[in-house]
């Protein structure tokens, strides 16, 4: 998969936050536009233990959710932990399993935040503009803004204002459940989102294409641990 050269990951701290300042100016919140065949979910798990990064992209057929393609890359990265700058830690190791998919989706749901952020440039957001490709944010808790209660129904919502703008919505995707923040990341308006997190949610809280993104890298994290248990194995990184 073709990817855009935006930037190098190769910043301080500081310059990352003015670049994410820079960036926030490029997102583009237009109606999604064109037929969904394909949809991804994208994941990334990092292991404090061994600073090791893991990600995966699934690739789905829509309406269906088949199941299509899985990439998936490891890697190691110096970029510190900062809140608010998570990104520029998780995004080399995720573009390197996009560049492995030989599949181009038309939608990507991020695990992770979009517009819902301190400087309105998530996850999501960063992660649509290197690919060009329509993004959305599944996160499991709420990063920046407030909304109002949500009725506990599934496809119960309110509206994530932050600043003063609406930043995406509190989304309950199964009864019961604590609701899911899904917000915006690029090529897609906030509305847009919310209406494709539910309509790719089956029977769990978190969309399926995510889901399995992130059922992906436990399972590469646990094929990890048993290689480095192995007498003389050496450790990996792909």
């Amino acid at each position: 998969m073709r990817i855009t050269p935006l930037h190098s990951f190769n910043l301080s701290p500081s310059s990352a936050i003015a670049l994410q300042s820079r960036l926030s100016s490029r997102v583009s919140l237009r109606p999604l536009d064109g037929r969904i065949r394909r949809v991804a979910g994208a994941d990334v798990s990092y292991d404090a233990a061994t600073g090791r990064f893991f990600a995966a992209v699934v690739l789905l057929a829509w309406p269906g959710l088949e199941v299509q393609e899985i990439a998936r890359a490891r890697g190691s990265f110096g970029f510190p932990y900062v809140p608010g700058l998570l990104s520029f830690r998780e995004l080399p190791p995720l573009l390197r399993a996009f560049r492995r998919l030989g599949g181009v989706p038309d939608l990507i749901l991020c695990d992770g935040q979009g517009l819902a952020h301190p400087r309105f440039l998530g996850l999501a957001c960063h992660l649509g503009l290197f690919l060009q490709v329509p993004t959305l944010g599944c996160a499991k808790s709420i990063l920046v803004g407030h909304h109002p209660k949500v009725s506990r129904h599934r496809g119960a919502c309110a509206p994530l204002t932050y600043r003063g703008r609406r930043v995406g919505t509190a989304l309950r995707t199964r009864e019961g459940v604590r609701e899911m923040i899904v917000s915006p990341g690029h090529l897609i308006s906030v509305s847009q989102s919310a209406q494709w997190a539910m309509q790719c949610t089956r029977r769990f809280r978190m969309p399926e294409p995510t889901r399995l993104a992130d059922r992906e890298v436990g399972r590469m994290r646990r094929e990890e641990l048993l290689v480095d248990r192995r007498p003389g194995a050496a450790k990996r990184l792909c």
